[in-house]
């Protein structure tokens, strides 16, 4: 991880990586004579090398006595985890930058307790080389997550300005995502600017994060899931204001469509799914109006044909309403939202769950 060595990226072309990550904390039990030690680590890449290490042969020899005796340590973990707790025999290996490299290191103290338990588990230089530079990788990525979060300061003042602009359109009764998408203030194209801003700092976070330069825990972050949701909310309509206004639905490439919506907002609907236990789609209030668009587009469609499609847009939208995950601004006028629901079917509309909330 975190290598340059085009080699490597070139082979994982072709050859699937796993995806197992571990996570959470990680004890490994050791046996030296009668003494057993209890080794704790949690930083992810530095358990996969120990386990990666620990698995090695030193001969051929050893290859059919690798599977029983893989077995009796599986069978015999617990028992030996019961046996050691309360026992003055842990190490923690927190502090992995600062592991001795040598299996005859001599200083005493932590140092010599700490080398006697990677002598335990039988590590080698090379072995203690490599949980080092997962421990470099881990502060890299600590950084970055700082660094982000820096960026992230730097623009709130464009977030609150498009706070306020939703808030000036709301009382202006256009709404918001309807003045965005007619770009007829320099209000608007100032709006603009601070969305492009927005969108390319929250594309540089999600670009490191596939890229595995951020930390592993981030996506479950509550602080980070918070300011996802708050950036999807705000941002999200006007990016598809934008998409129809420059009429790239053109030959059926609908927003929602695959490489249609942005990762920005797909990832930040999946933290806060995850976070939530819900499931995929259930968190889509910022992306409504992409569906909106969608039947404004294809008047001629039988209402039959779209029918639980409505239905369906319409249970959601009520939700989200009581909830106050819609802005009120998509009930007013005669705009995107309004026009189209007033297009549909008299016997529809006089039962919908929506009726009483769009100003007729």
């Amino acid at each position: 991880m975190g290598t340059t060595e085009a080699t490597l990226e070139t082979i994982a072309n072709f050859v699937p990586l796993s995806p197992y990550r571990p996570f959470g904390t990680y004890i490994f039990c050791t046996t030296s004579g009668n003494e057993g030690k209890q080794i704790v680590m949690k930083n992810p890449d530095a358990i996969l090398q120990v386990m990666y290490f620990c698995a090695q042969i030193s001969s051929e020899e050893e290859t059919e006595e690798v599977p029983f005796k893989s077995l009796r340590q599986h069978l015999t973990y617990l028992a030996e985890l019961v046996k050691n707790f309360g026992k003055q025999n842990v190490v923690y290996l927190d502090q992995l930058e600062n592991l001795p490299l040598s299996e005859h290191t001599t200083s005493g103290g932590d140092i010599a307790t700490i080398n006697i338990a990677l002598n335990d588990l039988g590590l080698s230089t090379r072995a203690r080389l490599c949980i080092q530079a997962a421990a470099a990788l881990e502060e890299r990525k600590t950084n970055n997550e700082k660094s982000m979060l820096q960026k992230i300061a730097a623009v709130e003042d464009r977030m609150k300005a498009l706070d306020s602009y939703r808030e000036t359109r709301g009382h202006q009764k256009k709404g918001y995502y309807d003045a965005f998408k007619d770009q007829l203030d320099p209000e608007d194209f100032q709006a603009n600017v601070q969305r492009l801003e927005l969108a390319g700092v929250w594309d540089e976070i999600i670009e490191k994060l596939l890229n595995y330069e951020l930390p592993e825990e981030l996506e479950g972050n509550e602080d980070w899931k918070n300011i996802g949701t708050k950036f999807r909310r705000l941002v999200e309509p006007l990016d598809i204001a934008n998409y129809y206004r420059h009429s790239r639905n053109r030959d059926g490439r609908v927003y929602m469509a695959k490489g249609g919506r942005p990762k920005r907002y797909r990832y930040t609907q999946r933290w806060l799914e995850h976070f939530e236990k819900r499931d995929e789609g259930g968190y889509s209030e910022s992306c409504f109006w992409a569906e909106v668009e969608d039947l404004c587009h294809d008047p001629d469609k039988p209402f039959d044909d779209v029918k639980e499609k409505v239905e369906a847009l319409e249970g959601f939208i009520s939700k989200w309403h009581e909830k106050g995950e819609v802005g009120k601004d998509v009930f007013l006028g005669d705009f995107t939202f309004v026009k189209w629901w007033k297009t549909l079917p008299t016997h529809h509309k006089e039962q919908s769950c929506i009726r009483s909330l769009v100003e007729v």
